[in-house]
């Protein structure tokens, strides 16, 4: 009897713990030098300027105060200057927008009431984390830590070798279906409820982003590849108060369920 092999790339890595008790601007621990910057590499926390609560700073956006005194998003976190972050889905924040809450929260955070914030700022912060998950699936198909087409991900599912599991959220449920069904045999878990995520991304938008024809499919076959792709969906669903499909059959839209796996990119 096989042992069960336990999934390796959903879990993200163990973050280290900061290495100054310095406080920044917006309750971030942060060193001298990155209190300057207004960039921590040391911290993996930082805290919500809107809610007050904690969290490691991949689940949280960064906000930057530009020169001119206009704030944009900063969901890489690379902009010099000035950083505050929040962890809100986006109606909680569009609202603290309407109502001036955020205003005030950042004025406290960046230490000036000089500041513009944009009225489509929310929209630019999915926009962004949405190109970042784009450019993320991009940088792993040009690294060669991921599959497409549905022969090669069965056979690599077969093995044991799929860390991770996207399907387009067009892709049809039978074809999904039977992906999720071989990635639980790969993975010794049969009659578990693994499977394979449905990205709320349709299979023209991920063919787009890998510079691929026809992507309905994808298997992350590197376990830290896997992590950073779905963590940066994860990241952009977070942020818009949604969960990503389970593949589930309530995922599928209506007519999807008759395309053939073989069919598929």
């Amino acid at each position: 009897m096989r042992t069960p092999r336990h999934e390796q790339a959903v879990t993200p890595p163990t973050l280290p713990k900061p290495r100054s008790k310095h406080r920044g601007q917006s309750g971030d621990r942060v060193s001298k030098t990155d209190e300057a910057t207004g960039n921590d590499d040391h911290s993996p926390e930082r805290r919500c300027v809107l809610s007050g609560e904690r969290a490691p700073r991949d689940h949280l956006i960064r906000l930057a105060l530009g020169p001119d005194g206009v704030v944009a998003p900063d969901v890489r976190a690379k902009a010099p200057g000035r950083g505050a972050w929040v962890g809100v889905a986006q109606d909680v924040l569009q609202t603290a927008l309407d109502k001036g809450k955020l205003k005030g929260a950042l004025a406290r955070a960046f230490k000036t009431s000089a500041i513009i914030i944009p009225d489509d700022l929310v929209q630019r912060i999915e926009e962004a984390l949405r190109k970042q998950a784009l450019d993320r699936l991009g940088l792993e198909a040009k690294s060669g830590t991921l599959l497409t087409g549905a022969d090669r991900i069965a056979d690599a599912a077969r093995k044991g070798t799929v860390q991770l599991l996207i399907h387009a959220r067009d892709a049809g449920l039978d074809g999904r279906r039977k992906l999720d069904q071989l990635l639980r045999v790969g993975r010794d878990m049969e009659g578990s409820d693994l499977r394979g995520m449905v990205a709320p991304l349709s299979r023209e938008l991920l063919s787009m982003a890998l510079g691929r024809e026809n992507v309905v499919h994808i298997a992350m076959i590197a376990p830290a590849a896997a992590t950073r792709v779905q963590g940066a969906l994860q990241r952009w669903q977070n942020f818009v108060g949604k969960t990503m499909g389970s593949g589930e059959p309530g995922d599928a839209s209506p007519g999807e369920s008759g395309v053939d796996v073989k069919n598929e990119g």
